[in-house]
């Protein structure tokens, strides 16, 4: 046998020898993150989505303890291979050449200083699950820090140096399969409650829980967890934002923001609160009890006897007024700073003295840094322009800002605090706007149905030409209440769709922040209402400029931009000649009967479709997209996510069957492993070519 055996090896090795020449090694796809354009892409000059996954996407941006040099991250796509990395770059603050830390092989992420400005720690996935890192400001000396299992999602350094806060998901309850231990091979999911599902996921039984180590030598050991046995997030679900814990100046405490609510209580209440944990003793404070909605991001004075977060003030209600409360920690004295000030605050940041706050408010459809002096109450607008501000980081006297508009992805700049002058630090995309041409944006104000004036974006093609005649898309925004601002999206590009040739007119309509608290509450109960007439209005005042073609209109949008697309499809009066909605909420009875938090159809619809008793919520499930269908008369793309569970797919097959019985041109665009939005590169992409196929089917 053994003979046989050798007889076969060698016969094969002598075929393999002799069809070599045939033989294909397969080695793995090598990915390109270089951003470099194409030499066609370089000539016909004009943003497609492909350059757009080119991108480089910066974050952070964290001034160094003596405000001298700023980290930051950027990752990479490559749309081929579908893999990214992130690498962590260093700038001087006074300008310079960038030095690239990591290298292309890694996701190297949420860079920051140690508190003595030595080291920089980071959160790397080079063993598999993310851990934290060290390594010198230079790149040199990199060593992991923590083997935790499982892994890392985000952590804090405490300002002495002797403690690590880390967050880690705890998995708490069994699921019903770990319950049948002989059925290895069931797959089934079983709920007693609500919040089985959330956003983009079923429950895995984790909970996001936050961990205490001591600093020592070597690898931190696994710490304490904090909330051992709670059934609860920290930081909240879905977006676990780790502004939502900082350690006090002095180390001794955690300030935690938290939702300490199951199930049905979790799924209607927004009550959120701040927690105070005492690291000698382990005791736990709520210091928000007596406010029913959200409390969370906390910041500490820089001498630790107050503490600064954001605030809203009526549970259920998600896009209330961003309050910024500031509290005496001696006293438990609160105040509500912007009380009388009709603007929002949010991303705080203290001055050294203690003195003054400073934050991101947004003003006219644009995002700003402020400052308010705490005793005098003097609000004073920092930064000015059409761009939006995203987050800061302030080292004495030293400040930089992560700056987005619609025609530049984010980038660095430094702002001189007495001018207000803006710097920019970081180039990152700096080869492709060399090579593509952006088109301009420009501010419009339109007189609204009820007298009043609406600002509205109007982005113009890159080569735009006065005696041409162009089709025009209105642009109707989700949330619904989330200002169509300067932002530069990598799925709802503006400049993408001007680079097709399209004039966009984007409305602050009402129902959006940045024009007071009136302007934005307006929405509430009445998604049928004055809002629509604001889309209307905004569409007919551009639609008689002598380069817009009225006759090539087309109307899109997403979530309650995608309700907003169903709705207008049946009250148009033949404005429009196509229609796309993505994710977009049709039948309001079976969408609030179905989505998860279930506080927003109580707020925003008034409350449940079944009380017949509340004459609000009745009116406004009256007004329902699907109640209107039979007036659908134009075409329509429908396009939906499998795993969105916020406005579920059977939203937007529903639509889609409705128009195909009534015999409307339709089309279906079914992503099954996308969720609310399009993050994969190729779903994406295919996404932009099937968005423009179908506008210049019926505008062009």
């Amino acid at each position: 046998m053994k003979k046989l055996f050798w007889s076969w090896l060698f016969t094969g090795l002598a075929l393999a020898s002799c069809q070599s020449n045939k033989m294909e090694i397969k080695t793995e796809e090598v990915s390109d993150f270089s951003g470099s354009l194409t030499a066609e892409e370089i000539e016909k000059g004009i943003l497609t989505p492909e350059i757009l996954w080119k991108f480089g996407r910066l974050s952070g941006g964290e001034l160094s303890p003596d405000g001298q040099s700023v980290l930051y991250s950027v990752t990479y796509y490559d749309a081929k291979t579908l893999k990214k990395t992130s690498n962590i770059y260093v700038v001087p603050a006074t300008g310079g050449t960038p030095k690239k830390l990591t290298e292309d092989r890694f996701m190297d992420v949420s860079p920051v200083w140690t508190p003595d400005g030595k080291q920089i720690a980071f959160l790397s996935n080079r063993y598999g699950d993310y851990q934290v890192w060290v390594m010198n400001p230079d790149g040199s000396a990199r060593v992991p820090f923590t083997d935790i299992e499982g892994g890392v999602n985000a952590f804090r350094l405490s300002p002495d140096g002797k403690h690590l806060l880390y967050l880690k998901d705890v998995k708490l309850e069994n699921s019903i399969v770990e319950q049948n231990p002989d059925l290895p091979k069931a797959n089934a999911l079983e709920a007693d409650d609500l919040m089985y599902r959330h956003w983009n996921d079923w429950t895995d039984y984790s909970y996001s829980h936050i961990f205490i180590s001591e600093i020592g030598t070597g690898l931190v050991k696994p710490g304490k967890d904090i909330l051992e046995g709670e059934k609860w997030d920290s930081p909240l679900a879905p977006y676990f934002d780790e502004s939502e814990v900082c350690w006090s100046p002095d180390g001794k405490a955690i300030a935690y923001t938290c939702k300490k609510l199951y199930g049905r209580a979790s799924a209607v209440s927004t009550n959120s609160d701040i927690y105070l944990y005492q690291l000698e003793n382990g005791d736990v404070k709520n210091i928000s009890s007596d406010n029913m909605g959200y409390d969370k991001n906390p910041v500490f004075a820089p001498d630790g006897s107050k503490i600064a977060w954001l605030s809203m003030k009526t549970d259920g209600y998600e896009s209330d007024k961003e309050r910024l409360v500031v509290m005496d920690i001696g006293t438990g004295t609160k105040e509500i700073i912007n009380e009388t000030w009709d603007q929002n605050a949010s991303n705080y940041a203290w001055s050294e003295d203690g003195s003054t706050v400073y934050f991101i408010s947004g003003f006219h459809a644009t995002h700003q840094i402020y400052q308010v002096k705490l005793d005098t109450k003097e609000f004073t607008q920092l930064t000015k322009g059409m761009h939006d501000y995203t987050n800061f980081s302030k080292a004495g006297n030293v400040m930089v800002g992560a700056k987005m508009n619609h025609a530049m992805a984010t980038e660095l700049f430094t702002i001189n605090l007495q001018t207000g002058e803006e710097t920019q630090l970081t180039f990152v995309n700096q080869e492709i706007y060399k090579h593509i041409k952006m088109g301009k944006s420009e501010e419009r104000w339109i007189k609204t149905t009820d007298g009043k004036q609406m600002l509205v974006w109007v982005i113009y093609p890159p080569n735009f030409d006065a005696n041409k005649k162009y089709p025009a898309l209105l642009y109707c925004q989700g949330g619904p209440q989330s200002a169509v601002s300067q932002f530069f999206s990598f799925r709802w590009n503006f400049q993408m769709m001007v680079a097709n040739d399209y004039i966009v007119v984007a409305p602050n309509r009402r129902g959006l922040p940045s024009f007071g608290e009136e302007w934005n509450a307006q929405i509430s109960t009445d998604y049928y209402g004055q809002n629509i007439d604001d889309y209307l209005s905004a569409i007919d005042a551009i639609k008689i400029e002598p380069f817009v073609d009225a006759n090539r209109l087309g109307c899109v949008g997403a979530s309650y931009g995608g309700y907003s697309v169903f709705y207008l499809a049946g009250h148009h009066q033949k404005r429009f000649k196509a229609f796309i909605s993505h994710c977009g909420m049709y039948n309001l009875e079976s969408f609030a009967g179905v989505t998860e938090e279930t506080f927003f159809p109580n707020h925003d619809m008034g409350g449940m479709y079944w009380d017949m008793q509340n004459q609000v919520a009745q009116k406004a499930y009256a007004h329902s997209p699907h109640r209107f269908v039979q007036n659908w008369d134009t075409p329509i793309m429908i396009i939906t996510g499998g795993k969105d569970f916020r406005i579920p797919y059977t939203e937007s097959l529903q639509a889609f069957n409705a128009a195909q019985l009534r015999g409307i041109p339709s089309r279906l665009l079914y992503f099954p492993d996308e969720t609310h939005f399009v993050t994969q590169p190729q779903n994406a992409i295919l996404w932009q070519r099937e968005f423009f196929r179908w506008l210049d089917t019926y505008l062009k």
